[in-house]
């Protein structure tokens, strides 16, 4: 005897096979050997071809059929389509980084999570995913990274200068304001003012290089 797992495989695998039927919006939900379809089709006739298909299978006690047809003009509020609408509108602006947020959409509720750098990137997709259609609410759990101070900037920044065997790291200074990098001092070659500033740029956090290092020939 098929248990409830497989008889949901067996019913979705009919769905599919069979050309008549536009499976994509149809879930299949099974409890003790009794089926429940529900979701959307986009004709009456793809509506009772599943309910054919799904007796058909063996191991189906009974059905119960929630299935709606929705017709093309009909708004989209399948969970997918959804979470594709809100996809489409993360990747159109630019405030919002969509490749560091993921969408999940269940019975029209939208759960964002995932990491961005500030605030009201975080805010944003959370607006934007509540303007969609067929969204009944969102829980934002996107978190902000925690950005380097600047004196965590400075000390990477100094500790990447005495790493370095081609610097003399005692002889750059290094003065930080936010994310802003201002390098003095001086050095013995261009080469090393040149691993200075890289080392500088490289640190998480810096946003702007001002190289005033001298060269002293």
């Amino acid at each position: 005897m098929k248990n409830d797992s497989q008889l949901q495989r067996d019913v979705m695998a009919e769905l599919e096979w069979e050309p008549s039927i536009d499976h994509a919006d149809i879930g299949v939900a099974v409890t003790d050997g009794v089926v429940t379809l529900s979701g959307f089709v986009k004709s009456y006739p793809q509506k009772l071809a599943a309910e054919k298909a799904a007796r058909r299978v063996a191991g189906v006690k009974a059905l119960a059929e929630e299935i709606k047809v929705r017709f093309a003009s009909d708004p989209k509020t399948a969970d997918h389509e959804i979470a594709k609408r809100i996809l489409d509108m993360f990747s159109w602006n630019i405030s919002i980084p969509g490749d560091k947020i993921a969408v999940k959409v269940e019975h029209g509720w939208v759960t964002l999570t995932g990491t961005v750098d500030w605030y009201y990137q975080s805010e944003e997709a959370r607006k934007v995913a509540g303007k969609v259609n067929g969204v009944v609410g969102v829980s934002n759990l996107i978190e902000v990274r925690k950005l380097p101070t600047s004196g965590d900037i400075k000390d990477r920044i100094m500790a990447a200068f005495k790493r370095n065997a081609d610097l003399d790291a005692a002889s750059v200074t290094v003065f930080t304001d936010g994310g802003k990098v201002t390098l003095g001092g001086k050095v013995k070659a261009w080469n090393e003012r040149q691993i200075a500033e890289r080392a500088a740029w490289a640190a998480p956090g810096v946003t702007r290089v001002e190289d005033n290092i001298i060269i002293a020939f």
